[in-house]
């Protein structure tokens, strides 16, 4: 009795939050939502495959809990995950969620699942087995410190200016920060650092979205990028 009136004390509803992910339509609306893009009630309700109405329910929900935000156009109305620490609860909990071994049922359900594996937007810094060859180079290469607490070495600090990667400054948000990879189960490079290079990438056309999904495909340019900057051979991309 006397632990559970001192956890009820410190006033945190732990629970409250973790109902929310409960649901496993709530919980695919915020998977989708690591895009870093802003949807629409119906963009949401077509990728879960229920109905609108069921749609705009559990989004008034989840903005109610603080997990998303919503932003209103005119007549529409958007939601995006609230912030960096919504992203970070988000891919944690899909890192620890047991991985369905349930076959795709088609050929382009299996492309998919195996370009979200390869290369996907973690909200705004890379992720999949190409994010976590990148992170593997710059530590080989003695540009990231990569033990219990990240950071960014001086020759890191060096090579940023030298590729053109600009980190915006007075952040609030770590400089560098180790994102555990749900589908890979070990830590990629995310906070303002990882965020900078995935801008840079996409801008200079390294790395490029898969249609509408967040699965993200290696240029030619890109292979020849990250050759050139982080000695990645081609193949490997």
């Amino acid at each position: 009795m006397g632990t559970q009136r001192a956890g009820q004390d410190v006033g945190v509803d732990l629970a409250a939050v973790a109902g929310l992910l409960a649901d496993g339509t709530r919980a695919a609306f915020c998977l989708a939502l690591l895009d870093g893009r802003a949807w629409t009630a119906n963009e949401l309700a077509r990728h879960a495959g229920v109905a609108p109405s069921t749609a705009t329910s559990h989004l008034n929900l989840l903005v109610g809990g603080r997990l998303l935000a919503e932003e209103r156009h005119g007549r529409h109305r958007y939601v995006r995950v609230a912030d960096h620490r919504v992203v970070e609860l988000i891919e944690a909990l899909a890192a620890l969620a047991p991985q369905q071994t349930a076959r795709p049922r088609s050929l382009s359900a299996s492309g998919r699942q195996q370009a979200l594996a390869r290369a996907r937007l973690c909200y705004d810094h890379l992720a999949g087995t190409v994010a976590l060859a990148i992170t593997d180079a710059m530590v080989g290469r003695g540009l990231l410190e990569w033990g219990s607490e990240p950071g960014l070495t001086s020759g890191g600090v060096s090579w940023l200016a030298e590729v053109g990667i600009t980190v915006p400054s007075g952040s609030r948000r770590p400089l560098v920060r180790a994102c555990l990879d749900w589908t890979e189960r070990r830590p990629h490079l995310a906070g303002a650092v990882g965020a900078a290079l995935c801008s840079h990438a996409l801008t200079l056309g390294w790395v490029t979205r898969i249609g509408t999904t967040r699965a993200l495909a290696v240029t030619t340019t890109g292979r020849r990028a990250w050759n050139d900057h982080l000695g990645l051979p081609p193949d490997d991309l």
